[in-house]
């Protein structure tokens, strides 16, 4: 792994494989590790772009709200200082936020995208919802909303199947500077871009774990219905991360997906 300084802030990647560039956007509270499993399917053909977000891992943590213009300026900044020109764009839940972003800034730079567990709005009326979180990191740290994450984050099955991956998963939540999740979660509380999502014309995959409680498959009918062409597709028995859930099942998806010449 290795680090940048990107848009005013130091950046940690990692690339790996050979062939066309994927990037790979991770969820609020995760690093590029997340996608560990999904990197290792695409590395033989791909030529795979993992990074930390701002505020998240080993990148810069600053102080104060971050927003989706931020992180998507993070993104291009990384694709200019790696001198990739275009690129297939991975992104889970608040990566897949910053993936639609990144199609409408910057679509000559985009060849397919995927949006999984994601959504292209937050409501008002999950602003408290968003207010306990952002209060309970700042007077607790990110320790303190590990169990209700993980509850959001994963079927009671699997959880109680795989403590390995749960307490994993758990750590990385833990870890993630207060900076960062207060400042990234002020940009999800705010997300409202359905409207102009339809202006993407990149090929497009949209996937979503059937029992996601966070963002729940009528989020991501949202998106695939506003985005001509999207297809859309819903895993079973998988929550939130349904990467790390259902792997087997996300890492084809994903890999077919970016395989076929449609």
């Amino acid at each position: 792994m290795k680090t940048i300084d990107v848009n005013g802030i130091s950046v940690r990647y990692q690339a790996e494989g050979s062939g066309p560039w994927v990037t790979l956007a991770h969820s609020l509270s995760c690093d590029l590790t997340m996608w560990n499993e999904l990197a290792a399917v695409l590395a033989p053909t791909f030529r795979v772009l993992r990074y930390d977000a701002r505020g998240h891992g080993a990148s810069g943590a600053p102080d104060g709200a971050y927003s989706f213009e931020q992180l998507t300026t993070d993104l291009i900044g990384l694709l200019d200082a790696l001198h990739i020109e275009r690129t297939h764009f991975v992104g889970l839940s608040m990566g897949g936020m910053i993936g639609q972003h990144f199609a409408l800034a910057a679509p000559q730079r985009l060849n397919k995208l995927v949006i999984a567990s994601s959504t292209s709005r937050i409501p008002p009326e999950a602003s408290p919802l968003w207010d306990e979180r952002i209060r309970l990191a700042r007077e607790h740290g990110c320790a303190a909303l590990v169990e209700g994450t993980l509850g959001r984050w994963f079927t009671p099955a699997f959880r109680a199947a795989r403590a390995d991956a749960t307490q994993r998963i758990g750590r990385l939540i833990a870890g993630t500077p207060v900076a960062g999740y207060v400042g990234c979660a002020a940009a999800i509380r705010h997300l409202d871009i359905t409207a102009r999502i339809g202006a993407i014309g990149a090929p497009t995959l949209v996937i979503v774990g059937a029992d996601d409680p966070g963002t729940p498959p009528a989020m991501s009918e949202v998106i695939a219905a506003a985005i001509r062409g999207a297809r859309l597709e819903i895993i079973p028995s998988a929550s939130h991360l349904c990467c790390i859930e259902r792997p087997e099942v996300f890492n084809r998806l994903v890999a077919d997906f970016l395989a076929t010449d449609s």
